[in-house]
């Protein structure tokens, strides 16, 4: 017999007992038939860590006692209770309850004192001898919560009430009003006594037992989707100042409680509700958190988020359990048996079974059995493209990271549904692969860079070859990673473009050196000049040549005649490229010329004053006298250190100025004409005439 054991990135998580490794065998089965099993040898090698740890259908809670001697646990069918002795490694008894369990808890150091709330309102004590007492809540109760300090038991129900049962006096206390209806998870902090209170909204309320108030209220933000979610579990760190919760739809938030904002947002990947969360602060790694929907429980960092191990078994998880100080954890499934796992990387396993640190290396599958083997990761634009959004939280999807992974003959007919063309282009692929194979067992030289492959890219082959060798350089272009930058025109390097001139600013002293001869650089008039004369000399010798050709050689073939012409188009084509940038050379003087020219008359119509020559002090007494007579001197002016302005002012009437009248009568004397000029003229020069205007019968 081997254990199951799954790992990821070193972590080896064993699978104790659970489903497919611990052989249980049913109580209909003869006793003929058992007798005959001690001959099968892989009954006789089973890992039993725990006899008769199961239940006849279903376990719901699970929980160790604080002693770590005990482990406690509540199932179904029909409704009972198991203790487990770990000394003895047996079931130590069990007991049937009327109702199924829904939470308990225990009170003692031991399994002699405990609490259940069961699905029909009551609340059952129960000691060594069995049931002690029994109470009924007003609503159906669906979490318990036990402050030590104040002996107060805290029983969340579907109400907006929290109701407080006192165990040292033995009466309800008044209950905590609530903002809101339903109340999912109850947790009281063992630092402090804070009491949070995790709602059906997104909220989660804490309360102070001493002053018996609600001292804050927490939101939680959905910054994924707006799909409205409830807070279903909570959990304190034993520092008093971390807090935890998760949600309906699988995300898990971590607070620091002097702040409102959240430190960490965990998705478990699945979109379940997060069923239980455990601060797993004494194990031999830190800062590390476990969180459980019923699909897996994760163990990851709480500072980076990045994941560490995980359990997974086959069945739906209701409850885990951690045994502190140690790398075992126990979890209450929809399962017969209830599972183990152990984590060596962890912690130790417990005094009660220290001989699974030496079983575990020996009895582990060789090679391990990978959970992500025959799989293919995705990524969540994958699943889009793929249209199987709906696959999401099933067990064909499987959340890891930022995708999913799915198993690769699933992946395959999917993609083919999706794109009915891919089978198609996967042949031209591989077609053109065994192509390319074959060229490459042909007979070549051995050391140089095959260049017939390389179609793209070859300045960059040549650069590579010289500073590595041309061995390197072959593995790159050999290489499948790299293979299609030297064969896909898409992948070109263009070094004009301005990305790749500001990523090489800079080239190397050798390139430099080698291409001094091409650099591009202003040309000198001296060099103007020669390059003109050069152009003219050019140009006449080659029509010279050309006619003397085309007499001596009118002999030759057609070809001959067709590579002469080329080369007089070559030619020409050259000369008037110089002609052209001559040309432009000439009107960029002309166009400078006529700059500084007007530049010199605008100097000395001026009379050569160069206003950078004005001082900051000159300039600012000129416009303190402009303000000066454009200011009354009524008005006050303040401005403050910021650049703000007052302005006070006692307000005038303005005066009017007398408006310049027409001269209507051209015989006027001078002295008339002098006067109207200085003053103006107020009335018309024969008041007594009729006028014709329209303002006249208007009235104005």
């Amino acid at each position: 017999m081997v254990l199951k054991s799954t790992s990821a990135s070193d972590i080896s998580v064993y699978q104790v007992s659970g489903t497919n490794v611990s052989r249980s065998l049913p109580d209909w089965i003869a006793k003929k038939r058992k007798r005959s099993l001690k001959n099968d040898l892989e009954y006789q090698n089973r890992v039993e860590l725990i006899q008769d740890f199961e239940f006849s259908e279903a376990s719901n809670k699970i929980k160790v006692t604080p002693d770590q001697q005990y482990v406690m646990a509540t199932g179904t069918y029909k409704p009972q209770i198991h203790v487990y002795d770990f000394e003895n490694l047996s079931l130590k008894f069990d007991r049937h309850t009327d109702a199924e369990n829904v939470d308990f808890l225990i009170l003692s150091d031991d399994w002699t004192k405990s609490v259940h709330l069961q699905n029909d309102r009551s609340i059952q004590f129960q000691n060594k001898g069995g049931i002690h007492y029994t109470t009924r809540i007003p609503k159906f109760g669906r979490s318990l919560a036990y402050n030590k300090v104040s002996c107060d038991l805290y029983v969340g129900a579907s109400s907006n009430e929290l109701y407080r049962l006192n165990l040292d006096q033995g009466r309800f206390l008044n209950p905590f009003k609530l903002d809101s209806e339903g109340v999912n998870h109850v947790t009281c902090n063992d630092t402090n006594g804070l009491v949070s209170v995790s709602m059906e909204e997104n909220v989660v309320e804490f309360w102070d037992p001493r002053a018996r108030s609600r001292v804050a209220k927490l939101y939680l933000e959905n910054q994924f989707d707006n799909n409205p979610f409830q807070v279903t579990t909570s959990s304190f760190r034993q520092d008093g100042l971390n807090f935890a919760c998760g949600t309906s739809n699988g995300y898990t938030y971590l607070y620091d409680l002097r702040s409102s904002e959240p430190l960490k947002v965990k998705d478990q990947g699945y979109g379940f509700d997060i069923k239980k969360i455990i601060w797993l602060d004494n194990v031999g790694v830190e800062n590390k958190i476990l969180t459980c929907d019923k699909r897996i429980a994760k163990i990851w960092d709480r500072l980076d988020g990045e994941a560490y191990a995980s359990m997974e078994p086959s069945v739906d998880i209701n409850d885990i359990e951690h045994i502190p100080g140690t790398g075992m954890f126990f979890t209450a499934n929809e399962g017969i048996p209830m599972h183990t796992y152990y984590i060596p990387h962890l912690g130790p396993s417990p005094s009660w079974c220290s001989f699974l640190d030496s079983i575990t290396e020996e009895l582990e599958e060789k090679p391990s059995d990978s959970v992500y083997s025959n799989y293919r990761f995705i990524t969540k634009d994958d699943v889009n493209k793929l249209n199987i959004k709906h696959l999401v939280g099933s067990k064909v999807l499987r959340a890891y990271m930022h995708g999913y992974f799915i198993n690769t003959e699933l992946y395959d007919k999917v993609s083919l549904i999706a794109n009915p063309n891919a089978y198609k282009d996967e042949r031209e692929r591989e077609i053109r692969r065994r192509i390319e194979k074959e060229r490459e067992s042909r007979i070549r030289t051995s050391g140089a860079v095959q260049k017939t492959k390389i179609k793209v890219n070859k300045a960059l082959v040549d650069k590579l070859s010289q500073k590595r060798g041309d061995s390197l350089a072959n593995k790159v272009v050999t290489d499948d990673r790299f293979a299609e930058m030297f064969e896909d025109e898409d992948f070109q390097v263009d070094e004009d473009a301005y990305d790749y001139k500001q990523l090489n600013p800079v080239k190397s002293a050798k390139e430099t050196e080698e291409g001094a001869a091409k650099r591009i650089r202003a040309l000198t008039a001296a060099e103007e000049s020669d390059e003109e004369r050069i152009a003219l000399k050019e140009g006449n010798g080659h029509d010279s040549e050309d006619d003397s050709e085309s007499e001596s050689d009118s002999d030759k073939d057609d070809n001959d005649e067709e590579n002469k012409e080329e080369l007089d188009e070559q030619t020409k084509r050259k000369i008037q490229k110089q002609i052209a940038s001559l040309e432009r050379r000439k009107k960029e003087k002309e166009a400078s010329d006529k700059f500084m020219t007007k530049l010199s008359v605008s100097k000395s119509a001026t009379g050569g004053n160069d206003e950078r020559k004005v001082t900051f002090g000159d300039q600012v007494s000129k416009l303190n006298k402009e303000d000066r007579v454009k200011k009354d001197d009524s008005s006050i002016l303040h401005r403050n250190h910021r650049g703000e302005a007052e302005l006070t002012f006692v307000p005038k009437k303005a005066e009017k100025k007398p408006k310049a009248k027409k001269q209507y009568d051209s015989d006027a004397d001078s002295e008339d004409e002098e006067s109207t000029k200085d003053s103006g003229r107020t009335k018309q020069r024969y008041s007594g005439r009729r006028s014709a205007s329209k303002n006249t019968f208007r009235g104005m």
